[in-house]
């Protein structure tokens, strides 16, 4: 018998930020057979093959500090799950930040068929990276989520502004700082859905990945689930109506202004017909 590689069988989530990752985040973690460690988006492929000071040490004790450390009320919390969490914190923060440090985060799972990483950042890895991490998997399974790229676009900067206590700025920017902020690489770079698609195309075979729309899983959410399901070849589950229905994340609520679609328009285009070009069908209503 073949002894198992590194990662097992490892499900990817490497969606475009604001294009609906936290909503199938919220629902998969409910699935019996897919184990997700406490931290959503790890970014460990980010960090070892593209940016080394993504997990260094003052990121990892930022994040341990401020999403677990202070993050319980001790009249309400359950001792056990705050235990668990300490102990996968202490994982978190040991080192070195390997290949076996990765493996380590997912500790707790059992039965689980799966290890889940939803990190929006493995979505910039280059081609030649995804052979080495599927050499290191029993079984990857890898999906990518767009969504109109100017509606995603105009959401990803009022998320941003907001999450930065700067949302105020929308009041005040002409078109000039708007782009120049929109162009900016942390936000531009989860527009570019063409590169990302050739990247996946180029790096793994078509039953590894796959590809979805923010759109068509809002016309149909349930049927988006049992979609993924098949990809992932795990056992249908029954979501409850109301968890189907919730909204995560939503950005202020502000009105797109009238010059922030012409300051894109050529670039929309292209990265549409980039998707287009690559066989998927274009969900009605981009563009509009």
């Amino acid at each position: 018998m073949t002894a198992p590689r590194m990662f097992g069988d490892l499900f990817l989530g490497v969606g475009a930020m604001k294009a609906g990752t936290t909503w199938l985040y919220a629902m998969l973690e409910r699935h019996p057979q897919l184990h997700f460690c406490p931290e959503k988006e790890i970014h460990y492929f980010y960090h070892r093959y593209v940016d080394s000071a993504q997990l260094d040490e003052r990121r990892r004790l930022e994040n341990a500090r401020s999403r677990y450390l202070l993050r319980f009320d001790p009249a309400s919390a359950n001792i056990d799950r705050i235990r668990q969490n300490l102990h996968w914190v202490s994982a978190y923060l040991s080192g070195p930040v390997d290949d076996h440090w990765y493996r380590g985060l997912f500790q707790m799972r059992a039965h689980h068929r799966y290890a889940c990483d939803f990190s929006n950042l493995s979505a910039h890895l280059p081609p030649e990276v995804w052979p080495r991490i599927e050499a290191s998997c029993d079984r990857l399974r890898v999906l990518y989520t767009m969504r109109d790229p100017l509606r995603r676009l105009w959401s990803h900067v009022k998320f941003h502004l907001e999450l930065t206590g700067r949302l105020h700025l929308l009041d005040d920017w002409g078109p000039p700082e708007m782009e120049a902020f929109a162009r900016a690489p942390f936000i531009w770079e989860n527009a570019e859905y063409g590169r990302t698609l050739r990247a996946l195309h180029a790096g793994l075979a078509a039953p590894n990945r796959m590809a979805i729309f923010y759109e068509d899983i809002h016309a149909d959410r349930r049927a988006m689930l049992a979609r993924i399901e098949r990809f992932l070849g795990v056992e249908p589950q029954d979501y409850p109506d109301a968890l189907l229905r919730r909204r995560f994340t939503e950005s202020a609520p502000r009105q797109m202004p009238d010059y922030f679609a012409p300051l894109f328009a050529d670039d929309m285009a292209r990265i549409t017909a980039e998707v287009a070009d690559l066989g998927y069908v274009i969900p009605a209503g981009w563009g509009t």
